[in-house]
């Protein structure tokens, strides 16, 4: 028994980092540190089952789709897996949702005409999104930490990875190089605007007003969210994710 809980433990810790992966696309923050993802059940032969909620009966359902399915593809990275269902509760789509997930039917084939398209083209707007933000964080920590913008402008990312930071910039420069690759191949330097061209002075306060915006308005989504969560599910704060062994009963179903 002793040796089964720590693999039972340890499973557990890889569902959790895959979970802090997945991000909502509008906030760029993890669905598991928003206190989205309620519930896991881990069977012996590797069947996984997630539950999550949101913040009202009535969430877009092209970000909820989204969310689920990239957990289901997330959890089915670990080479233990055999399966993954999501589930998400108490929504208006739940089971058009859930159902499209666990077939692997996409969104536009999951609500027709209702659809307006697939989401790829949601999540490009909202990957670039996140990369005008994270790169205006990083360069606002910068500029405050006493690095000139002219000398910014010329940085390369060879010379943005050796800086020497505090923890916070090591955090900032990590989750910057992770949406980098957004614009697309845009060659060495280290910032770059959504067309991948490098700034001069000039077009950087350009960029770094235009992010702002960006910032102001996901900033205020985001409290919205938290206090709609909070509101309906009476809970102050996020909650941890509740792992427990997966029934026989529902190992099936």
């Amino acid at each position: 028994m002793p040796n089964a809980q720590r693999i039972d433990a340890s499973r557990s810790a890889q569902v959790q980092a895959c979970l802090e992966t997945v991000i909502d696309p509008e906030l760029d923050e993890s669905v598991a540190e928003l206190g989205f993802v309620t519930e896991v059940e881990l069977s012996e032969a590797g069947a996984v089952r997630i539950s999550f909620r949101l913040p009202t009966y009535w969430c877009a359902a092209n970000f909820a789709f989204l969310m689920a399915d990239d957990m289901r593809l997330a959890v089915l990275t670990l080479p233990w897996v055999t399966s993954v269902d999501v589930k998400l509760q108490e929504h208006m789509y739940a089971d058009a949702i859930n159902d499209g997930v666990a077939c692997g039917n996409g969104f536009a084939a999951s609500f027709g005409e209702a659809a307006e398209g697939g989401l790829d083209g949601l999540r490009l707007t909202f990957l670039r999104k996140a990369f005008q933000r994270r790169q205006a964080a990083l360069l606002h920590h910068l500029l405050d930490a006493g690095h000139a913008s002219g000398a910014l402008t010329k940085m390369s990312l060879d010379a943005l990875r050796t800086l020497p930071l505090t923890a916070e910039g090591l955090r900032l420069v990590a989750r910057h190089l992770d949406r980098r690759a957004v614009p697309g191949d845009c060659g060495p330097a280290a910032f770059v605007d959504l067309e991948g061209r490098t700034f001069d002075e000039q077009t950087l306060q350009a960029h770094l007003r235009e992010a702002q915006k960006v910032e102001v308005n996901a900033t205020f989504n985001g409290a919205l969210c938290r206090g709609l969560l909070a509101a309906r599910y009476g809970e102050a704060t996020p909650q941890p994710i509740h792992f427990m062994p997966r029934r026989a009963a529902t190992a099936t179903q």
